[in-house]
């Protein structure tokens, strides 16, 4: 079937930033296919939301060749899509010493995996458009007790850039773009697996998933490479650049504290590591009362070029002025 301008995929849309994602899309006019691994949440979207509007597809993103059996059916039914978000992921708190083999390797095949995978299947069906995959501040700067998703986050750079070159050489018309989010209020903090006294939070500042879906809107429509979403992300990875030691004592002693809420965790919570958690269709976790909803949403590229060359810049005029 022949692509259209208003067709788009979220995988991992039934909840967090991907849910946001979900509205804002539909709010612009697109169907939208979501994929995600709750059968309920998505039985609860298509009700909610109208099964002319979405397409809702159980799917492990984890997993290659039913990510390539969803994407096949979206085509079957709508045609090609012109926007495709990889928003699926996985997280423990923990340190890395007590998480297991299984766990690390379940985080790296959902947070990363599901990108390739998603990108893998989008590449097979666009003929134009724009694939966005979400990142996070922490694939340049790392935190403890999330080992297994700062590897991801960090490899999911690695493999953007890659694919972007390959999109460029061969003159397609297919985009890839990479949204760096901060701290999002998302039910990840209810339903992450925890080894922490502490109920997890995000590490303040905290923002709305309505900001984060802003921002993969524009990354989506516009032609940015690159989105750094936030001035803490930006901090974070600037200051790594150019103070990275200090960062890694500075999370030694702050960065376990800062990811814990004054909330008492009970230690026996359902979490969503292997299965699915029992947690309604919605973008928003438990810190609403703390999270903004707007914020600074700053092209990469023209940020390094400001940090780079505008300081020489600025100190040659200071110069100049004293001299």
């Amino acid at each position: 079937m022949a692509q259209t301008d208003r067709i788009a995929v979220v995988a991992g849309g039934s909840a967090g930033v991907g849910r946001a994602v979900v509205t804002a899309l539909l709010d612009k006019g697109y169907k939208v296919a979501v994929m995600a691994r709750g059968q309920a949440r998505l039985d609860e979207m298509a009700a909610d939301l109208g099964e002319d509007k979405v397409f809702c597809q159980s799917v492990d993103v984890s997993k290659a060749d039913a990510m390539e059996k969803a994407a096949k059916a979206i085509v079957e039914k709508w045609g090609a899509p012109s926007i495709w978000v990889n928003a699926a992921m996985l997280t423990t708190f923990s340190p890395f010493e007590e998480m297991t083999a299984e766990e690390f390797e379940e985080i790296l095949a959902t947070t990363l995996g599901g990108q390739v995978n998603g990108t893998r299947a989008a590449l097979k069906h666009m003929t134009k458009g724009r694939i966005v995959c979400i990142g996070s501040g922490l694939a340049y700067r790392p935190v403890p007790y999330q080992s297994a998703y700062c590897a991801a986050k960090h490899a999911i750079n690695g493999f953007v850039g890659s694919v972007r070159s390959e999109l460029l050489r061969q003159k397609s018309r297919v985009s890839i773009s990479l949204v760096q989010l901060p701290a999002i209020n998302t039910p990840q903090f209810d339903w992450a697996r925890n080894r922490m006294d502490k109920k997890p939070q995000p590490a303040p500042p905290i923002f709305s998933p309505d900001f984060a879906a802003k921002a993969v809107m524009r990354a989506a429509t516009g032609k940015e490479r690159e989105l750094l979403v936030g001035t803490s992300v930006v901090k974070l990875i600037f200051g790594t650049m150019v103070l990275p030691n200090w960062l890694d004592k500075k999370l030694a002693d702050d960065g376990v504290e800062s990811q814990k809420s004054d909330r008492e965790e009970s230690g026996d919570r359902e979490d969503n590591l292997l299965s699915p958690a029992d947690y309604p269709s919605r973008a928003e976790g438990s810190f609403g009362d703390r999270a903004s909803d707007d914020g600074m949403i700053v092209d990469a590229d023209l940020a390094r070029k400001v940090v780079f060359f505008g300081a020489p810049a600025l100190a040659f005029l200071i110069g100049l002025i004293l001299g």
